[in-house]
């Protein structure tokens, strides 16, 4: 069996299905579309408890850009031990344009790829982005839980929309995010004296226990473990293309 760390897009062996989408996929759309879609498909977001127990395995998924292709990776750690017990990849065409606030249209389709490779089923993803605080309450991460049927949570290190107070310097400090009198996320310092996350619900979890589990995921880093080494791998893999693109421009 491959290892975790070393798999790579040549790796063309079908393993048996991983997570896949339990409601049907629309990205072929015109941005006022997919702003229509979102304000649909956000009335199927629960906000339910997210019990700690439960969650032995938890996901971290993010995307990189390298020219016109998006490389995706999701990485399953078990829990408490952050143990890397998973990882996929996949790299797929930008078929949707950057849009703020659209991003989900972009990279879910990468993403989902690379969660279908999975051999190891996790029981809650964190995101690089977004959940509810969102202007339409529908960020990456409930988009991608709603998809997979699956408890999300959104961690942003950079704030969308809403506004807040600084939290305190130490770990575990936070304060709510608002927009207008709705609390849309939490401000959380994860590591004494660094710059907070913004920590909002995906699908199928309250936000204390959101902000329960990003802690729960942290290593002695900003961010947590999951999204950490989701954030490197993917990085290195859209790095070595980019490489690769400049080498045969140069011929």
């Amino acid at each position: 069996m491959t290892a975790p760390g070393s798999l790579r897009r040549e790796d063309r062996r079908e393993p048996a299905p991983g997570l896949l989408p339990v409601l049907p996929c629309s990205f072929d759309l015109a941005p006022r579309a997919a702003m229509r879609l979102q304000e649909d498909l956000r009335r199927g977001i629960r906000v339910e408890p997210l019990p700690a127990r439960r969650i032995a395995r938890v996901a971290g998924c993010d995307v990189a850009v390298a020219g016109d292709r998006l490389c995706a990776s999701i990485l399953v750690f078990s829990l408490p031990e952050l143990q890397l017990l998973d990882a996929a990849d996949a790299e797929v065409e930008a078929a949707f344009p950057y849009v703020p606030g659209l991003l989900s249209f972009r990279e879910i389709p990468a993403l989902l790829a690379a969660c279908a490779r999975l051999r190891v089923r996790p029981d809650a993803i964190m995101c690089d982005g977004q959940g509810r605080a969102h202007p339409r309450r529908f960020g990456l991460a409930c988009h991608l839980g709603l998809l997979l049927d699956m408890p999300t949570v959104g961690c942003a290190k950079s704030r969308l929309i809403g506004e807040h107070r600084e939290p305190g310097a130490r770990r575990g400090d936070r304060v709510p995010l608002h927009d207008g009198r709705e609390v849309i996320g939490t401000v959380l310092r994860t590591r004494d004296g660094v710059r907070p996350l913004y920590i909002s619900v995906g699908h199928r979890a309250r936000l204390r226990d959101a902000v329960d589990l990003v802690l729960r995921c942290g290593a002695g880093y900003r961010l947590p473990e999951p999204t950490r080494r989701a954030d490197q791998r993917v990085g290195r893999r859209a790095k070595e293309l980019r490489s690769l693109g400049a080498r045969f421009s140069a011929r």
